[in-house]
């Protein structure tokens, strides 16, 4: 997993670097000045747009203004504002200052208010907002409002350096958002802010991307953090390979209880998901009504009809199985809930995942959160999960929740969103990194509650199970959106790229 660190700790990572690499402050501040214009010059070569340097008093200033000396060192039009209100800049900032005015810099303003007038931003131009970084704890009030209002204004297209101007680092609630940047593209450094990974904090971030700057290898290693980001290599490592003289008793038998009437679809997913993720035997347990469709949709299923033609009442004998899967699909009837009352109070049982209107409910019965099994799966999205834990203010505040909820219940509690994010019963959240807007489409939770009960059948840890299971499901989704369109890609469209999903992980391993 890559490390992503609470912007409380960057002035750690920092000091560490300088200290043990060793390397002077100033030359950090330069190599994370080239890291952003290499990028910067890769994603705009043309030199014929003016490019606007906005740069605050601090460190990222500093940046700032070490980014415009080198822009214009490679022939870029770049006119420079140091925005200095309290006459004060940071020992970095004013080296860099000194730097860009030997220069011999024509295009150099240094503003010290109230006399300020702002260039005139054309459509044309690229604004580099270096005005704030990581420490901002405060929403921006003053002159820095009112810069941060003026470029948002305009339709010039903006790059922030490691932060949009005025975005705090983690939790949003209690910031002036009129007054925060809203980037186009951010450079950031390293990692992602965790700001970054959050919804409400999209039309301010834009697209980001993490580069290296070459901070110290052991500050990120014993630096703790309870976030990380999943990445291919990770998922690359935990895939188990299999066995030559394996058979189908070695990869599990799953139990997918699923469907009601009008919602047979529902279950289809869900199996058709996990017999592509490699179970070795799958019975689906649905209402009698629908064998006629899961035996014609899935041959490779056994089927199991429940007493009732159109919904769930009772389990079969659950001891055979080695995982369980629950709730696409199956409504919320009394004997639907009394039948879920009843799994949760059986001792012994398989591994659990948990989704859809079982989630659903577990919401109306609060009770029953408590009596789920130590690692069980939960795959709530954002409205599932409010129905759970109550209305969030924002999606930090249902994010911490949701940690909060899988240490207190030890549960693994897998929250779906553009960045999915899996909380552990240790307190740690991993990110998702795969997947695209496609992929918000009817039945595509349903493929994932098939993906990740057919890895716990196949003996995968809870935790491992929930992270490769939602990865694979991402890319997956990628490859279908790859191969029809955003638009155009439906549920069934990931299922058929799963085996091709798992096939990119195994093309990475044989490499390796």
């Amino acid at each position: 997993m890559e490390k992503i660190f609470e912007t409380s700790k960057i002035k750690e990572l920092d000091k560490y670097t300088i200290e043990n690499e060793p390397i002077a402050s100033i030359d950090l501040v330069e190599q994370a000045a080239t890291v952003f214009v290499n990028e910067f010059c890769r994603r705009f070569p043309s030199l014929r747009n003016r490019i606007i340097v906005f740069a605050g008093q601090g460190n990222n200033g500093a940046d700032a203004l070490a980014i415009a000396r080198l822009l214009m060192e490679r022939r870029y039009n770049v006119s420079t504002y140091l925005i200095n209100p309290l006459n004060k800049l940071s020992a970095d900032c004013e080296t860099n200052k000194n730097r860009l005015v030997e220069e011999g810099n024509d295009q150099f303003t240094e503003v010290k208010p109230p006399h300020f007038r702002p260039p005139k931003l054309e459509q044309t131009d690229i604004v580099i907002d270096g005005l704030f970084g990581s420490g901002v704890d405060r929403p921006l009030d003053g002159v820095f409002a009112k810069i941060v209002d003026y470029i948002n204004r305009s339709e010039s297209t903006v790059v922030s350096v490691d932060m949009p101007s005025g975005l705090f680092g983690e939790d949003n609630k209690d910031n002036d958002l009129q007054y925060v940047i809203q980037a186009d593209m951010t450079f950031t450094f390293e990692f992602p802010k965790l700001s970054f990974l959050l919804p409400e904090n999209a039309d301010f971030v834009g697209k980001w991307k993490a580069l290296p700057i070459g901070l110290h290898h052991d500050a990120l290693l014993n630096t703790k953090t309870p976030y990380g980001l999943v990445t291919e290599d990770c998922i690359v490592e935990c895939i188990k390979p299999r066995e030559q003289f394996s058979h189908k008793g070695d990869y599990g038998h799953a139990l997918l209880v699923a469907g009601s009437v009008g919602k047979m679809g529902a279950a289809v997913l869900a199996a058709r998901g996990c017999m592509r993720s490699g179970v070795g035997l799958l019975t689906v347990h649905l209402p009698a009504r629908g064998e006629t469709v899961m035996q014609t949709a899935l041959p490779e299923a056994l089927v199991e009809m429940d007493g009732n033609r159109d919904i769930i009442t009772n389990l079969p004998d659950i001891s055979v199985y080695d995982a369980i899967g629950i709730g696409p699909g199956i409504g919320k009837s009394e004997e639907t809930k009394a039948m879920i009352e009843s799994l949760l109070g059986k001792s012994g049982v398989a591994p659990l995942v948990i989704d859809a209107d079982a989630l659903n409910i577990i919401a109306d019965n609060s009770e029953m959160l408590h009596n789920l099994p130590e690692n069980t799966v939960i795959t709530p999205h954002p409205k599932e999960f409010d129905r759970i834990a109550g209305t969030s203010e924002n999606a930090f505040d249902r994010l911490q929740k949701a940690r909060s909820i899988a240490t207190e219940e030890k549960i693994i509690v897998v929250l779906k969103g553009a960045y999915t994010a899996v909380c552990l019963p240790s307190g740690k959240v991993y990110f998702n990194t795969s997947g695209n807007p496609g992929m918000a489409t009817a039945g595509s939770g349903d493929v994932l509650t098939g993906v990740i009960t057919s890895l716990l059948a196949q003996g995968y840890r809870a935790e491992d199970a929930a992270v490769i299971g939602v990865y694979i499901h991402g890319i997956a989704g990628n490859l279908a959106a790859a191969n029809l369109s955003e638009e155009s890609m439906i549920a069934g469209d990931i299922v058929i790229m799963l085996g091709k999903a798992f096939k990119q992980m195994h093309d990475q391993i044989s490499y390796l």
